[in-house]
């Protein structure tokens, strides 16, 4: 029998995850609830299901699922609301900008014993994932140190950086929670640096478009992750583990992965230019686990806590750029 899923959320990453739904052949939508009518109609109409209310969401005892895709300052709430009616959920990131909001809600997950799944989609890219398969598989022996870099075309729109929490929750959270996939364990300290290199405007709003955070472990291992609002060649994103006996990389991908070589040199395609065409499949993998792991517990997924553990180091991330001292990632 097909998972019954609902929306909440019409807009872009609705429409992306609709799709996925639509793929799945042991997933079936049924619901879209969006305040935006258009948004809702134009889902519909192309991937199935009927416009809907929470409330009715929310009774609708033939709905095995959500996925969240509202305003963070709505995620803590509808969590807290789908789990007590006992509904598997799928929230984007983050759970809340408030790490206190966020352990309260983590306490109703587990009060209820919902299942919750937190949208970290790039552990779920082919590319990404490979790398942690050969780290896995001990192909490079113990990891020792990392690099990750990512880079954004441009920087979003100032309402956006408003209520997204800035640099360090917003884009490089995930970056963050990749380290600590990678890496198997949570780091202690974090030290980090930021400016406003791209756009003056960014400092206006308390935020920084340029950033830099290197992670330490207990056993003295470390990541450095590298982020910018602004990469004139497209979307930039690399991974490189550097470990006892070798290295693994991921390298940017293009749309279409050629080589020209001319008497005029070499010459490669640009890269993609947005992370909803660079993670495609990274998307499509996430909602397919989720699904998977409605019925089956053994599925691995990002929870809750991990939700919570990237908040954390990022919220430490954003207190050393402005102390500029390293700082302890406090668990308790």
């Amino acid at each position: 029998m097909k998972k019954k899923l609902a929306i909440l959320g019409a807009g872009r990453i609705g429409q992306v995850h609709a799709r996925a739904i639509a793929s799945n052949p042991i997933a079936e939508l049924v619901a879209i609830f969006d305040p935006v009518k258009d948004a809702a109609e134009a889902v519909t109409s192309q991937f199935g299901g009927k416009i809907s209310d929470i409330d009715s969401i929310v009774a609708d005892t033939s709905i095995d699922a959500v996925i969240l895709c509202t305003p963070t300052d709505m995620h803590a709430d509808q969590i807290e609301l789908f789990a007590r009616n006992g509904k598997a959920i799928f929230c984007e990131k983050p759970i809340d900008l408030d790490a206190a909001r966020v352990r309260s809600c983590l306490d109703v997950v587990a009060a209820t014993k919902a299942k919750l799944m937190v949208g970290f989609n790039r552990r779920y890219d082919p590319h990404f994932m490979a790398l942690k398969a050969a780290i896995t598989d001990g192909q490079i022996g113990r990891p020792e140190m990392g690099v990750i870099t990512s880079r954004d075309p441009a920087a979003p729109p100032a309402e956006y950086i408003l209520r997204s929490g800035g640099i360090f929750r917003d884009m490089m959270i995930h970056d963050i929670d990749m380290a600590v996939f990678l890496m198997g364990a949570m780091p202690i300290s974090v030290m980090a640096t930021g400016a406003v290199l791209t756009d003056p405007d960014i400092s206006t709003l308390n935020d920084f478009d340029s950033a830099t955070a290197i992670l330490k472990w207990s056993d003295g291992r470390q990541v450095s992750i590298s982020n910018s609002r602004r990469a004139v060649y497209g979307y930039d994103q690399r991974i490189e583990i550097h470990g006892s006996d070798g290295m693994v990389q991921a390298h940017n991908e293009r749309p279409v992965n050629i080589e020209t070589a001319t008497s005029q040199g070499y010459q490669r395609a640009p890269l993609h230019d947005f992370f909803m065409t660079r993670y495609v499949r990274a998307y499509a993998n996430e909602i397919d686990a989720f699904i998977s792991s409605i019925s089956d517990d053994t599925t691995d997924i990002p929870t809750g806590q991990d939700g919570l553990n990237a908040l954390l180091i990022a919220d430490a991330a954003l207190e050393s750029a402005h102390s500029g001292q390293a700082v302890q990632i406090n668990q308790d």
